[in-house]
């Protein structure tokens, strides 16, 4: 990998988070904006520059947090980290219902329609209840740092995306750029309603036409 903008130093090094608690997303894209592929998944647009960084954010984090959508569309099974599921319904993922106590939490609010199902799952204890009509993100991230989770990573999806930047719980955001134009109706990165986050270029590396970038949010 060629480092176009940042220190030449090891890639673990180069993505480290600089102070905890911290929160990043990491999503990936083609070159004319296509969060998803063929399939309808991120998996048919990514590639090994991706995957490698992929791995490395996930062995610099100590959880993941993914909205519930998204965890049944890219099929999403058991990991060596905690899984936290955000859903406003309650709902928990058909891969992720037969996990360990724990492995998989979910993040949801008042008006659920299937917590008590989501208690009856995953335990009373492993379902968080942040805000009235929606999930609340803000207090979302102080609950995972109540509970020892310092290095949050989050990946996505697109609505996710932009409710974690909307609400401004979200410090960086990490991008792969895959050298391919797919057409067709894919949705970005972020979904949703408009916003306006400013965002200051961290690092940028190259491989073989791909690009990585590491961009923090301007506070």
């Amino acid at each position: 990998m060629r480092v176009l903008l940042g220190p030449d130093v090891p890639l673990p090094e180069l993505y480290a988070v600089p102070q905890e608690p911290w929160l990043r997303l990491n999503m990936v894209a083609t070159v004319d904006g296509a969060a998803t592929g063929s399939s309808g998944t991120s998996r048919s647009i990514s590639n090994e520059p991706d995957h490698v960084v992929f791995r490395l954010l996930r062995e610099q984090a100590d959880v993941i947090v993914v909205g519930a959508g998204t965890l049944r569309e890219e099929g999403y099974r058991p990991n060596p980290l905690p899984i936290v599921a955000v859903s406003r319904s309650g709902s928990v993922p058909p891969t992720l219902r037969d996990c360990p106590p724990g492995q998989v939490l979910l993040a949801t609010c008042e008006r659920a329609e299937r917590l008590a199902e989501a208690r009856h799952v995953l335990g009373p204890q492993h379902v968080m209840v942040l805000g009235s009509h929606r999930v609340d993100l803000a207090v979302l991230r102080d609950a995972l740092v109540d509970r020892g989770f310092r290095r949050i990573l989050s990946e996505g999806g697109p609505h996710l995306l932009r409710d974690l930047l909307d609400q401004g719980v979200a410090d960086e955001i990490c991008t792969t750029t895959v050298p391919r134009v797919i057409g067709g109706l894919h949705p970005r990165i972020s979904n949703g309603p408009p916003i306006d986050v400013p965002l200051r270029l961290h690092t940028l590396v190259e491989q073989d036409g791909t690009l990585l970038a590491r961009w923090f949010v301007e506070q």
